[in-house]
């Protein structure tokens, strides 16, 4: 049995960035930016007024200075000449700046009469202009890897990058094993329940951008569990739930080694969770849960969210641990790290009374997972502890 560092360590090998595909801009959201992309334009491409007004000469600003206006400059339709002394050019937001001028008195601050405008008296001190490039330059890079925002999709659009490189999104194949599962919707027997780890784990990975694939439930015997592994053999992460312990119908790990993987660990010094495993098989990266739902969730959070991002090109790194202040005591811990299933608010965070690794209703109330390391004597409130965010 190892610790959960030398787990992590383990796993660290087993995932390797996956190819770089390019997509269309319009289906770039959410997924990883894979190669630093560079802009050949500048935003914005010319002097562009920020305001509706008139564009002028800065030294013609004067409160009860009369021009005359000898044109128009709109979005997407500039003013082709050029403005000399005692001229103006009525102008639009986004329209381009006219020769000659380096002002724009906003609408607000001038009285018209047909042709001419006259300035009135204000405090205005802002050219009210957005110079070429203000936003970004040509040569402005956008960095890899990060996962496209609707912000970031945005700004490419504006540098005119039409198409994105992008991580390929790791293809995942989860295997719920126990001939006591059956899907949701279903009706199940005296003896039986419904199947509900796959369903968070999926839910849980697709957030993350991984596409994830529900294998059929295998029961508990060599053909079907042969038969699933089939269906998963070309996954780039194969995740098994349930089976992997040491029990007469637990079968996972001796059918994998029949079929040729090669085993990074099995057993991990954590609560819940204990009974993990973890290896190679094939081209894939093969992690066998636990089947008590939260352990097989609380796995998820702390194993296989890092092997998926190292699999986008997001890096492998365990998952980020915050501080919080216990709101109540809490007794000394065990030999395993505990993942105490917690509920952090206003800095201040309290576990919960019932840690069962089958109570999902308790999961479901959580937002954290408070840490408890091995043989970690008594806190009392007020002590400072460290958490993973759920």
């Amino acid at each position: 049995m190892i610790s959960v560092d030398e787990a992590l360590e383990q796993l660290r090998g087993l995932a390797q960035p996956l190819d770089i595909e390019t997509v269309p801009l319009r289906d770039a959201a959410g997924r990883v930016l894979a190669k630093t992309v560079t802009t050949a334009r500048q935003q914005p491409p010319f002097a562009a007024s920020a305001m509706d007004g008139y564009a002028i000469n800065f030294s013609e600003f004067i409160a009860g200075k009369t021009l005359r206006v000898i044109g128009e400059s709109a979005a997407g339709a500039r003013f082709e000449g050029k403005i000399f002394e005692g001229e103006a050019v009525r102008i639009f937001t986004g329209a381009p700046l006219p020769t000659g001028a380096d002002w724009v008195v906003i609408q607000e601050d001038i009285s018209r009469i047909s042709n001419q405008i006259t300035i009135r008296e204000t405090s205005e001190s802002k050219p009210h202009i957005r110079p070429a490039g203000a936003d970004f330059e040509i040569g402005q890079t956008l960095e890899a890897p990060q996962i496209l925002t609707p912000q970031l999709v945005a700004l490419l659009a504006s540098m005119n990058i039409a198409e994105v490189p992008v991580t390929r999104r790791p293809d995942v194949a989860l295997i719920s094993t126990g001939t006591e599962l059956v899907m949701p919707g279903e009706t199940p027997g005296p003896d039986q329940i419904i199947a509900s780890n796959t369903f968070g784990l999926k839910a849980m990975l697709e957030q993350l951008g991984a596409t994830v694939r529900l294998i059929p439930i295998a029961h508990d015997t060599l053909p079907a569990l042969n038969t699933a592994f089939d269906l998963a053999r070309r996954a780039d992460l194969i995740i098994t739930i349930g089976g992997a312990s040491v029990g007469d119908h637990d079968l996972v790990a001796d059918v994998a080694e029949t079929l040729g993987m090669e085993r990074s660990f099995y057993k991990v010094a954590m609560r819940p969770g204990k009974p993990l495993m973890a290896g190679k098989l094939g081209h894939s990266a093969m992690i066998g849960l636990p089947g008590n739902p939260v352990s097989a969730m609380v796995c998820g959070t702390v194993f296989v969210q890092p092997i998926v991002r190292a699999m986008l090109g997001l890096g492998f790194a365990a998952a980020p641990q915050l501080d919080a202040t216990l709101a109540a005591d809490l007794p000394a811990n065990g030999p395993r790290t505990h993942y105490m299933r917690a509920a952090v608010q206003d800095g201040k965070i309290t576990a919960f009374d019932r840690q069962d690794s089958a109570l999902l209703s308790v999961l479901a109330q959580a937002n954290a997972l408070l840490i408890r390391a091995p043989n970690d004597p008594a806190r009392t409130a007020g002590e400072a502890v460290k958490y993973v965010a759920l």
